[in-house]
């Protein structure tokens, strides 16, 4: 990608689109595309048309899509696979019509199987059934990488897959709902831990800046102190412990959000589709037993109270570790230690409710 040359970054407000851009720029790229949902439906197959027929950008990063955690996935099926369906039909076949010189498609890992070899390699893909908790958003998914693949089969454009592990950083979503794993849990601990301390001033502003969800939010301005930690403590949040969902045995990687932007800029100007193949995993290649993450999250906030867990949750997927020979093969390493990253995540999000 030449400095000049046109990009365009949909979802660019999200946690994988932002880093995306703040890496472009950071970069010194100097025509960068970007639209709000309310700018642009990315579900509207016109006005994706409109769009790409009016701006032509050279490059595509394809960040845009419906995501959450467990309970989300589990909560609102349809509206996971209908969306990001919409969301990458519309876009791949835009880009296709305006002769788009590469496209990055950004999948997940909960595109392989539940009981996939450990670590899963990219040929693990469609071997056996999905984690049932997700599979509305993996099917989603898995459509968005065969079109890719069946675009560049047919029409020989160069559209690259690229299958992050679960990540997090800067701009990631903090409501209980719908968040991922290491912000969801981050923000319990954080907030026991105010509470341990009596800290009714910074729970009252972190309150203000991120909804929890599940119908528990409210005019907390209202609110008295107690009926604050009475509402906490039915999400897990209490003075002396955190409750959290199932038993700790599973294993889970992340990454850095900063990480995978790098990458993703990596492959784009590196390493076209005959390289790439039908897909690319983007990993550490390591991964961590929830019981350690959280007594690892536990430490970095410096909460003082203990761990309990809710054995009547779901764990999710046994485990969900990616192999990371391909992408080394094809000259990209993460950058950030887990302890480092989330260090620096914790810092970036009690600076928002400063």
């Amino acid at each position: 990608m030449k400095i000049t040359e046109k990009i365009y970054v949909a979802g660019h407000q999200g946690l994988v689109g932002s880093a995306i851009v703040r890496q472009l720029k950071k970069n010194g790229y100097t025509n960068i595309i970007t639209k709000t949902k309310d700018e642009l439906d990315l579900t509207d197959q016109k006005s994706v048309n409109n769009f790409f027929n009016k701006e032509r950008p050279d490059y595509v990063f394809l960040a845009a899509a419906k995501v959450g955690g467990i309970y989300a996935n589990m909560t609102y099926p349809a509206d996971f696979i209908l969306q990001n369906i919409l969301i990458s039909t519309n876009i791949i076949n835009a880009a296709h019509q305006v002769n788009v010189k590469k496209l990055c498609n950004l999948g997940s890992s909960c595109i392989y199987p539940k009981n996939a070899p450990q670590p899963m390699l990219e040929s693990a893909l469609l071997t056996s059934e999905l984690e049932k908790t997700n599979e509305a958003y993996a099917v989603a998914k898995i459509a968005s990488i065969k079109l890719c693949h069946y675009f560049n089969v047919q029409y020989g454009t160069n559209y690259i897959s690229l299958m992050p592990t679960n990540q997090y950083g800067i701009g990631d979503n903090f409501n209980m709902e719908t968040a991922h794993l290491l912000p969801m849990i981050l923000r319990r601990f954080h907030l026991a831990k105010l509470i341990s301390e009596n800290n009714e001033i910074e729970v009252r502003n972190d309150l203000a800046m991120n909804p929890i969800g599940w119908g528990l939010d409210r005019d907390w301005e209202s609110c008295s102190w107690n009926e604050i930690k009475k509402v906490l403590s039915k999400i897990g949040v209490f003075q002396d412990h955190v409750s959290v969902w199932g038993d700790g045995s599973v294993y889970r990687e992340l990454m850095c959000s900063d990480d995978l932007a790098d990458a993703c800029i990596y492959l784009m100007n590196n390493v076209d589709i005959d390289r790439v193949g039908e897909l690319v995993n983007i990993t550490t290649g390591t991964d961590i037993q929830l019981a350690d993450l959280f007594k690892l999250v536990k430490d970095i906030v410096k909460y003082q109270g203990y761990i309990v867990y809710d054995k009547t949750k779901p764990n999710g997927i046994p485990r969900k570790l990616m192999d990371a020979t391909k992408i080394k093969k094809l000259g990209w390493q993460p950058k950030t230690t887990i302890k480092d990253g989330i260090s620096n995540f914790y810092k970036w999000y009690k600076s928002q409710s400063i």
